[in-house]
């Protein structure tokens, strides 16, 4: 299938490992050239080696999404280099583990800024360039426990659905203008980020790593964890334009876990 993005350019933000560099990568292989980012150097280096054997063009840009002041200068950088952006995907890493009850307010503002702030801002920023061409794609990477609170994900169950909230809304203020924006909302797919997860929860529950795991997969009616890259073919999809009427909704990628309608 010809998804119609070629020459099309994309801002994937934290893409250095993990989901983000697999949506890097999907939209690589359908001809978009592709501005990676994050805060870890070999990474980045990692994600444009993966992008360029695909056959496609790369930009690395060290990110930290936690500093708004230089998202107008590297934004710019990426225009300058790769041209207009078309696609921005929303994604960040994860907050600490918690529960609800007890954290700092503190790391509760500081996981605000972080999480969703930084993205309303990026997206703030690239979005007057998408209503002059009347094309976008706007797609926001949050987590399955944004309808169904994971245990133990406190603030990021939280924060992930202030975005389902946000999207939705902006979703409706855009749509006439060919500028899509939606959610993708991953499972338990296989990345650094889940293993560390699972191994935490063994260790606070006084099991094994792989108990853990066993006991993940009878959640999961496929019965198994997702492939990083059967992710990012699903956000390259959401970003074609044989997805140009798909706006405002939520696309979970999760095997059948999620059990909610």
């Amino acid at each position: 299938m010809n998804l119609g993005l070629t020459g099309k350019v994309a801002l994937v933000l934290a893409s250095s490992r993990g989901l983000g560099q697999a949506m890097a990568v999907s939209l690589a292989q359908e001809g978009v050239k592709v501005a990676v980012t994050g805060r870890n150097a070999d990474g980045l280096k990692k994600s444009v080696e993966m992008i360029e054997a695909a056959g496609g063009k790369a930009l690395a840009l060290i990110w930290d999404l936690s500093d708004a002041t230089v998202i107008d200068g590297l934004v710019t950088q990426v225009e300058q280099v790769l041209g207009p952006i078309d696609i921005l995907i929303n994604n960040t890493g994860g907050p600490p583990p918690t529960p609800a009850a007890g954290q700092d307010p503190a790391l509760w503002q500081k996981s605000f800024n972080d999480m969703v702030l930084s993205l309303i801002a990026i997206t703030d920023r690239v979005l007057p360039g998408m209503r002059q061409r009347k094309w976008g794609r706007i797609i926001t990477s949050t987590t399955s426990g944004a309808i169904a609170p994971i245990k133990n994900l406190a603030i990021s169950n939280t924060l992930r659905a202030a975005l389902l909230a946000w999207s939705k809304t902006l979703a409706a203020e855009v749509a006439a203008e060919g500028i899509t924006v939606n959610v993708i909302m991953p499972g338990r797919v296989a990345t650094d980020r889940l293993r560390q997860l699972d191994e935490a929860r063994a260790q606070r529950e006084n099991t094994s790593y792989e108990a853990v795991v066993q006991l993940s997969l009878k959640q999961i009616p496929m019965g198994r964890y997702g492939d990083p890259q059967e992710y990012g073919d699903a956000a390259a999809f959401l970003a074609s334009q044989n997805a140009s009427f798909i706006t405002g909704s939520v696309l979970r990628v999760d095997g059948g876990q999620v059990q909610a309608v």
